[in-house]
C-alpha cells in the first residue's frame, strides 16, 4: 500500500505522541473515563455485531463481540466499524487457555482486493489491573488518534488489551510473549468480527508493545501459520528488562524505571505465590504500595503524589534469593526466544531512562544470531518516548509493498 510522505508523517506524528503518553514504563494514565465498551451518555448500551462468528474455539475465535458507543460518539470513532471483543488467547508462559479482551476496528465501505491489509498495535504501560485496558476507555488511552489514522489510510486495526487488563486474569507484566500472542489472536478475532479483512497483517508497538510486537514476530509463523505476517515494528522494546532485579539490588535504578519495577513485582506476586512482596518493599513503597498499583477509583488520583515520596533503597530485593526468585521469570521472559518469523524493525534511544540501551542492544544481538532480517537503528540523545519513527511508515508500507527489507545484522 503506498502512502504519500505528507500522510506517513501525520502518522508518525500520531504515534510519537503515543510512545511519550502510554508507551512509558509505568506512566499509568489518571482521571480517565473508562466508558469504552459501556452504556454511552444518552443511554445507548453495546449491541451484538451483526457480522461476528462467535463459533468455533481455539485461539483467536470470539467469545464476544460488540459495540462501543461512547467510543463510536467521539470524533474519531463516528466513521469507522468498530468492536470491543473478548476472545480465545494463550498464556505464553503456561501454554494454558484464555480469555482477554480487546478492540477491534475497520474501515467503512467496500475493501480493497485481497480485504483490509492489517495492523495489530501493541499499546504501552496501561496498568495492571483489569480495569486498565484500552478497550474501555473512550479514547481507547490515546490509542484513538493513531487507530483513526490508520483506519482513514485503509487499514483495519486490532489493538490487544493483553491477558488480565479489561477481562479477569493476572495480567502477567512484562511477559512480551504472552502480549505477542494475545497480539496474534486479535488480529483473527478481527477477521471472525468484520467482513473484508485479509489475512496479511503487521505488527506495530511501543515499548511493553514494542515487546509485544517483537514476540509476536518470532510467534507468527507457528503459531498462526493461517495468517501472513509481513513485519513488525518494535519502537523502544521491552524486549529484555531482566537487568532491572540486579539495577534494583545496586540500587541504580533511574527514576523512570523505580515506579515500573514495583508494577513488575505486583504483578510478579500475584502470578507466583512464593514471591512475597515484603521481600522487596519498605518505607514509602510499602506505605503507599496499593496506591502506587492502581489505575482507577480514588486511589489513582494520589498516585503522582506516592510516586515521588519513592526512592532507590524502598524498592530493592532484601536477599540474594529475592532477587534470583525474579531474575528467574524474567530471564525466561527475555527476548529473544526463537528466530523471527518476518522481518523486524527496531528504534531505540541511546539516553532511555526505562529501558537501558544496553539491554535493547544485546537482544538485537542475540536475535541476530538465532536468524531473520532486523533493520534497527540506535538514536543518539534520544530517550524512551523522544526517538522519532517517522521511518517506521515508509519501512512500514514497503513490507505491504513486498519489497525487500534490509538486514543490518553481521
Amino acid at each position: 500500500m503506498d502512502l504519500t510522505r505528507r500522510r506517513l508523517k501525520w502518522i508518525a506524528i500520531g504515534l510519537a505522541g503515543v510512545l511519550v503518553a502510554v508507551a512509558v514504563i509505568a506512566a499509568f494514565p489518571a482521571g480517565r473515563s473508562l466508558l469504552g465498551g459501556e452504556q454511552a451518555s444518552d443511554g445507548t448500551r453495546p449491541q451484538p455485531i451483526a457480522t461476528a462468528d462467535l463459533s468455533g474455539d481455539g485461539p483467536g475465535t470470539l467469545v464476544t463481540a460488540s459495540t462501543m458507543p461512547n467510543f463510536s460518539r467521539t470524533g474519531y470513532g463516528r466513521y469507522m466499524q468498530a468492536a470491543r471483543v473478548e476472545y480465545r488467547s494463550t498464556n505464553g508462559d503456561t501454554g494454558a487457555e484464555t480469555v482477554v479482551s480487546g478492540a477491534v476496528f475497520a474501515p467503512e465501505g467496500t475493501p480493497p482486493d485481497g480485504g483490509w491489509p492489517v495492523i495489530a498495535l501493541g499499546h504501552g504501560t496501561s496498568g495492571i489491573d483489569q480495569a486498565c485496558a484500552p478497550s474501555l476507555s473512550a479514547s481507547l488511552l490515546t490509542l484513538a488518534e493513531p487507530v483513526s489514522a490508520f483506519v482513514k489510510q485503509g487499514y483495519a486495526v486490532a489493538v490487544a488489551d493483553y491477558e488480565g487488563l479489561g477481562a479477569p486474569g493476572v495480567h502477567p507484566y512484562m511477559d512480551a510473549r504472552t502480549a505477542g500472542l494475545n497480539m496474534i489472536d486479535a488480529v483473527r478475532a478481527l477477521r471472525h468480527t468484520f467482513t473484508g479483512v485479509s489475512n496479511r497483517w503487521l505488527a506495530f508497538g511501543g515499548s511493553q508493545g514494542g515487546g509485544a510486537a517483537w514476540a509476536a514476530d518470532e510467534e507468527a509463523s507457528g503459531y498462526a501459520p493461517e495468517l501472513t505476517l509481513v513485519g513488525a515494528v518494535a519502537n523502544s522494546p521491552a524486549a529484555d528488562v531482566s537487568g532491572l532485579i540486579d539495577k534494583a539490588r545496586a540500587g541504580t535504578l533511574t527514576e523512570d524505571q523505580i515506579p515500573g519495577f514495583q508494577a513488575l513485582i505486583e504483578s510478579l506476586a500475584r502470578l507466583h505465590p512464593g514471591i512475597d512482596r515484603d521481600d522487596y518493599r519498605r518505607g514509602a513503597a510499602a506505605q503507599y504500595w496499593d496506591i502506587l498499583s492502581s489505575c482507577s477509583g480514588m486511589d489513582v488520583h494520589d498516585r503522582a503524589s506516592a510516586v515521588k515520596l519513592l526512592t532507590k533503597g524502598d524498592l530493592a530485593p532484601a536477599t540474594p534469593a529475592a532477587a534470583d526468585r525474579v531474575r528467574d521469570v524474567l530471564q525466561r521472559w527475555a527476548l529473544p526466544h526463537r528466530k523471527l518469523s518476518a522481518p523486524l524493525s527496531v528504534i531505540y534511544g541511546a539516553d532511555d531512562t526505562y529501558i537501558d540501551s544496553q539491554w535493547t542492544t544485546d537482544a538485537i544481538a542475540r536475535a541476530c544470531r538465532l536468524g531473520g532480517t532486523i533493520d534497527y537503528e540506535m538514536q543518539p540523545a534520544k530517550g524512551h518516548g523522544d526517538i522519532d519513527i517517522e521511518r517506521q511508515f515508509t519501512w512500514l508500507a514497503d513490507r505491504f509493498a513486498g519489497k525487500e527489507a534490509t538486514n543490518a545484522c553481521p
